[in-house]
């Protein structure tokens, strides 16, 4: 550090030990970037690792999401603790025990005992599941931000006094490991080997933060050498426990968003960290931008887009995107990062001096944790659809300036605005509802379009704005609740919506945006009800029955993902048939004949497997099928385990001498042929498949196309379906085959859209 700097900084013994000021900046700021570049990797890394223990369920990054979360908030509490209660070389020793011990659960993995999850309660078990294999590890490298930030304080550097530009550099480094693992470390590199190198530099890490605190003990000046920043007038008006108040809920929309948004976009894509990093980079995108002294986006500016933002993802919401990808993708996470960026730029303009740093960042994370918690853990168990979603959009209109000075006696009298706005439109809905029940939408997305623009046009305060939002998603739940008879189920899995046509003919399961089974209702029911769907009798697997019958007797036939039971109706007598399926709801809605006669009629003493295929199929000894089909997926989101090498081998390993594999691989955003297609190639087996068109008379009976592969040891085996229409070898495009391990889904999702 240069003489100037010292004097300035008031450093009482000329004889300590010195650093040049911008060594001393990289020494922190890289500390600070590594540790964040670690944090964040591990994130998409654990939570690929544990996919094929849960079943490749979206939940399961919802739920990482509020674990990632609270032990980030148990890292602020403790690094708050020590920079508060301990003296300064106390706090770099104990700060250095925690790392060093840390060690111990290198490299990382899942904690014995940890494989095998039960029925009930997934929540709760994956919670504790990330808390004993990777907590220890993440509560220690999450310390690192606050305390690091409050040790540069002590320096006398010349920036000492606004330590919070280091926070944007910290935030680089999260984005930098998110934006690099689906493009670069995931296409690349096995989990094993990203665990190794992730170890290593947790190591480089440990070194880092022990200079840090060496060269803070040998800088530090005998008095606070931290000047207070100047805060935003407005921003110091309160008094403290509202300020705090303030700062967690700044923090909470933005984080319970972040939760919901993701989990809306990979129920109808994927289970994967491809798509599970993109809103979270976003969501540090925000942070990296508003700590910086000049912001490239201002915050008028993102307070000015916002109300369109909402607008437009509104009318989306109502509106048949999710064929179009990139609109549906781009639309909902536009308005999560300009919604982001006004929570954030207001977290800015309310933050305090330097010596409250820690404070500040232990109650921002407190409601960080606290969206968490009610987006991944709360609202599934009370909401019987994702309704956080809409919920969490009206909220982030509250961050915009001026809530948090509206005194709560202007809250009720804003709400009696609302109630008033919604009970015009409700009264009219009401008495409306036979003549508009057939023009619903045309109506619903008018009155978006009508309430947008003078959303867009008008310069309202937030709390009117949010309830006028409000308004509108109520409205619109009210016109679907007019249109449709439905009933929702939602689970650890997502929701399940069962709901009749508007002619009252057929009954509908669906997930997501994906059917799922379809039962005519006008029909004589005491016949058996038909297939329909992917499953007519028509399509490829109809084909694959009639053809496997036809080479040999068929005794045993398995099916993972029972669906709305559709299949069960090709059961032939003497046949024995077994389903297994992971979720518990789709178990009591397909046995339900109330709801679907599929299984009650057609095949009432099949059994069902609880519990993930993967692990359950392997269990069942001295049991071989003559032909198992794999019809797994919830809605366009695929379990990417259930496509590996080694899942493969599960199935052969469970099939007869002459048994035949069948998965169904229709996906309106990924190519899934050249996946199978590697496969059968590392297992030696041969592959055939037939992807049938959907016509318009089949949309109408309720009949989709699908995309069906068959895999066999032996050609013999399926020589009848080379006789069929459509039936051709899988081409090999000579793809890395997935495992376990290793799975590319950026390839199978560029494969689509060429």
């Amino acid at each position: 550090m240069s003489d100037a700097v010292s004097r300035k900084s008031g450093l009482a013994n000329p004889k300590l030990i010195t650093l040049p000021s911008p060594l001393l900046l990289a020494v922190f700021a890289s500390s600070l970037f590594l540790s964040a570049l670690l944090l964040f990797a591990v994130q998409p890394m654990f939570a690929r690792t544990i996919l094929p223990v849960l079943g490749g369920s979206p939940a399961v990054w919802s739920v990482a999401m509020c674990f990632f979360q609270v032990a980030l908030l148990a890292g602020y509490a403790y690094a708050h603790l020590l920079n508060s209660a301990l003296r300064t070389p106390r706090a770099v020793i104990v700060h250095l025990g925690v790392l060093f011990a840390a060690m111990f659960f290198l490299p990382l993995g899942i904690a014995t005992g940890w494989t095998q999850p039960p029925n009930a309660g997934l929540h709760l078990w994956t919670f504790g599941l990330l808390t004993v294999s990777i907590g220890l590890p993440f509560f220690a490298l999450a310390g690192n931000a606050p305390l690091l930030q409050a040790w540069f304080a002590r320096t006398g550097h010349k920036h000492a006094a606004d330590p919070y530009f280091l926070y944007g550099a910290s935030n680089l480094g999260s984005l930098l490991a998110l934006l690099s693992y689906p493009f670069l470390i995931e296409p690349a590199m096995t989990l094993a080997e990203q665990s190794e190198i992730w170890s290593l530099g947790y190591k480089v890490l440990t070194l880092g933060v022990g200079l840090c605190g060496l060269s803070m003990l040998l800088l530090r000046s005998s008095r606070n050498n931290a000047a207070d920043v100047a805060p935003d007038p407005q921003s110091r008006s309160f008094s403290p426990w509202r300020e705090r108040l303030a700062w967690a809920g700044l923090a909470f929309v933005p984080s319970g968003l972040l939760v919901a948004v993701t989990s809306h976009i990979t129920t109808d894509v994927a289970a994967t960290p491809f798509l599970w990093v993109v809103p979270l980079a976003l969501f540090l995108l925000t942070f990296v931008i508003t700590f910086q002294r000049n912001p490239i986006l201002p915050h008028k500016w993102m307070l000015a887009i916002q109300p369109t933002a909402v607008a437009l993802l509104i009318i989306s919401m109502q509106l048949p995107l999710t064929q179009h990808l990139l609109a549906f993708i781009g639309i909902h996470l536009g308005a999560f990062f300009v919604s982001a960026m006004v929570c954030h730029g207001e977290l800015v303009r309310r933050r305090p001096r330097a010596q409250e740093l820690t404070d500040f960042y232990l109650w921002m994370s407190a409601g960080g944790a606290a969206g968490g918690l009610f987006a991944g853990l709360i609202a599934p168990n009370i909401f019987s659809t994702v309704l956080e979603y809409p919920i969490m959009i009206v909220l982030a209109l509250f961050a915009r300036p001026g809530f948090f000075s509206t005194k709560p006696s202007n809250w009720i009298r804003e709400g009696g605005i609302a109630i008033s706005l919604l009970a015009l439109l409700a009264i009219p809905e009401i008495v409306s509802t036979f003549r508009w029940a057939d023009h619903a939408p045309i109506v619903y997305v008018g009155l978006i379009v009508a309430m947008s623009s003078a959303v867009i046009l008008s310069r309202l305060q937030p709390l009117r704005l949010a309830m006028l939002v409000a308004v509108v998603l109520i409205a619109g739940n009210l016109f679907v609740l007019q249109s449709q008879k439905n009933e929702n189920h939602r689970g650890f899995f997502g929701v399940h919506k069962i709901s009749e046509t508007d002619d009252g003919k057929f009954r509908v399961l669906s997930h997501g945006t994906t059917i799922h089974g379809a039962q005519r209702l006008d029909v004589d029911h005491a016949e058996p009800p038909e297939p329909l769907t992917y499953y007519h009798r028509t399509g490829p697997f109809a084909d694959v029955l009639t053809a496997t019958r036809s080479v040999s007797s068929v005794n045993a036939i398995g099916v993972i993902g029972l669906g709305a039971g559709t299949l069960a109706c090709y059961r032939q007598s003497g046949e024995t048939w077994t389903f297994f399926e992971i979720d518990p709801l789709v178990v009591q809605i397909a046995s339900d004949p109330q709801k679907f006669r599929f299984l009650s009629h057609c095949a009432p003493a099949s059994q069902i497997v609880l519990g993930d295929a993967r692990i359950t199929i392997t269990k069942e000894e001295n049991r071989y099928f003559d032909l198992l089909i794999v019809d797994a997926f919830s809605s366009d989101a695929i379990p990417v385990h259930l496509l590996t090498r080694e899942a493969l081998e599960a199935y052969i390993s469970k099939l007869s001498e002459t048994g035949v594999l069948a998965l169904h691989i229709s996906n309106r955003h990924m190519d899934l042929g050249p996946v199978i297609a590697a496969a059968a190639r590392e297992l030696g087996l041969i592959a055939l498949t037939r992807h049938s068109e959907k016509t318009d008379e089949m949309k109408e009976a309720y009949k989709s196309g699908a995309t069906l592969a068959v895999l066999t040891r032996n050609a013999a085996d399926v020589r009848a379906l080379r006789g069929y229409e459509g039936w051709r070898p899988l081409e090999d495009r000579g793809w890395r085959v997935w495992t376990d391990d290793y799975s590319n889904v950026l390839e199978a999702i560029l494969a689509k859209h060429r």
